[in-house]
């Protein structure tokens, strides 16, 4: 008996050693990414702050962008939204919304709303996709960028190929067609096209944020609210992370493996010489940024991906758990199968920084986390049943590392307040400090069992990305 529970007290101290690297390893690289963000966030500022679009607006080498936003069953917001998308500040650009098979009301909203006929338009598919029912034009002059395309549901990255498929111009803009843009939204995004020296730009992408409780006129963000709910409100912390002390970083040492698919811009030429959206995969976007940068690296081709920290596409985010589940399960199974698909990347130097940091940084902090987090409070679990836990020891972690995380959303507070300050009201800011401290003892735990929901649905075969009911936005 005392051999076993020394052995037991041998394996406790093993678990503690490793659990403790594990942190101190991710807590490090956080700080790092933060670090690298913030310079790089810094720099941007400084860089711009005395640039003038309306050049670029009347430039003729303004890039020609299609903008391609898939819908399925969008019928409470698809009216605004389309609408969002034409009134933009750009010239030369088109819209091509793909309804992919859609069950509710979509197609009919938008054949009455934009005076819709069938149109005959010489295309010459690349990507094979299901069948296109038919393209819609509109008669009314107001409404020449917009073409509809109506086809049999295939899901999102078969939509998008659709669209690839289509589009007449350079560069492709894929949107989520629940998103509402910043009016200069391509303007900004374009410009890290005419900037490339001596390399190709095949990719580039922005800020995207939380627009649940924002007010939206005629298309048009005019009123920018924090969330009531904790739920959505807590994302709004959480996409900050992301977006300016985490893609800031990757973009800084051209690592980024994803930009989001709610709203990146592509060199069509290069996304069709890659094979366009993988549709076996619910993490389409993501793929598809790994397999062109793939294909880039193994042709040798001088390229770049670029991100812009402006805060350019506006979505909503969910809240209530049953819909958020779905979504972060599905977000979990397309970083694993995008890894999978590309596990020759790990640690091969060929691939450069992407195969030696990239990629095992996602596999080790976005794939394996959960799991490692899960089976930890497993074993503590185990360790305090059996009356061997150091609760000193253990309440101080715990405590450390619930600060470290408050620390870190504190520091993404601090990076939006210093940068675009698009939360004004004094008591958002206070709102979102609470949020901080609510946030790794409700939300953390949330998004690791949505995690675990994704392991599971993978190894059981799940497929597709499941229903995403929206509320819609606030309309003044």
């Amino acid at each position: 008996m005392t051999f076993f529970t020394t052995e037991l007290a041998l394996f406790f101290e093993e678990y503690l050693i490793l659990i403790i690297g594990y942190a101190v390893l991710i807590m490090s690289s956080y700080l790092v990414l933060a670090h690298l963000s913030t310079r790089e966030l810094r720099d941007y500022l400084k860089k711009n702050s005395f640039v003038d679009y309306d050049v670029l607006l009347t430039s003729e080498f303004a890039p020609s962008l299609s903008l391609i936003a898939p819908a399925y069953n969008e019928g409470f917001t698809i009216e605004e939204n389309v609408k969002s998308l034409l009134s933009l500040n750009y010239n030369n650009y088109q819209v091509i919304v793909v309804n992919d098979g859609s069950k509710d009301n979509s197609m009919e909203i938008l054949i009455k709303k934009y005076d819709l006929l069938l149109t005959e338009l010489d295309i010459h598919p690349k990507i094979e996709t299901k069948k296109v029912r038919g393209i819609y034009a509109s008669r009314n002059a107001a409404f020449k960028k917009l073409i509809v395309v109506d086809k049999e549901n295939g899901g999102k990255a078969d939509a998008l190929n659709v669209g690839l498929n289509i589009a007449q111009n350079q560069y492709v803009v894929c949107i989520d067609v629940d998103c509402i843009l910043d009016k200069d939204a391509l303007l900004k995004l374009a410009k890290p096209f005419l900037e490339s020296y001596g390399k190709r730009i095949i990719a580039t992408g922005g800020v995207v944020r939380i627009a649940n409780q924002c007010v939206i006129k005629n298309g048009r963000l005019v009123e920018v609210n924090i969330p009531d709910k904790m739920l959505p409100r807590i994302q709004v912390l959480e996409y900050l992370r992301a977006f300016l002390l985490g893609r800031m970083a990757w973009s800084r040492l051209d690592g980024l493996l994803l930009i989001s698919g709610a709203f990146g811009a592509f060199d069509k030429e290069i996304a069709l010489l890659a094979g366009g959206y993988n549709t076996k995969t619910v993490g389409e976007d993501m793929e598809l940024v790994v397999r062109m940068r793939r294909y880039m690296l193994e042709n040798k081709i001088p390229y770049g991906v670029s991100y812009i920290p402006d805060p350019l596409c506006w979505t909503e985010a969910p809240e209530d758990f049953k819909i958020f589940k779905k979504q972060r399960s599905r977000w979990m199974r397309g970083t694993i199968e995008t890894l999978s698909l590309h596990k020759k990347m790990f640690l091969n130097p060929k691939y450069k920084l992407l195969g030696m940091i990239s990629v095992p940084y996602w596999t080790l902090f976005e794939f394996l986390a959960p799991g490692i987090e899960f089976i930890g409070l497993v074993i503590t679990l185990v360790f305090i049943i059996m009356g061997l836990l150091n609760w000193h020891f253990f309440i101080l972690l715990v405590l450390f590392v619930y600060f470290f995380a408050v620390m870190f959303s504190v520091i993404a507070l601090y990076s939006e307040e210093y940068s675009y300050h698009k939360y004004p009201k004094q008591t958002d800011f206070f709102k979102l400090l609470i949020a901080a401290f609510i946030e790794p003892i409700y939300f953390h735990p949330l998004t690791v069992y949505a995690a675990l929901i994704g392991y599971k649905e993978k190894i059981m075969g799940t497929k597709g990305w499941g229903e995403m009911t929206r509320k819609g936005f606030t309309k003044k």
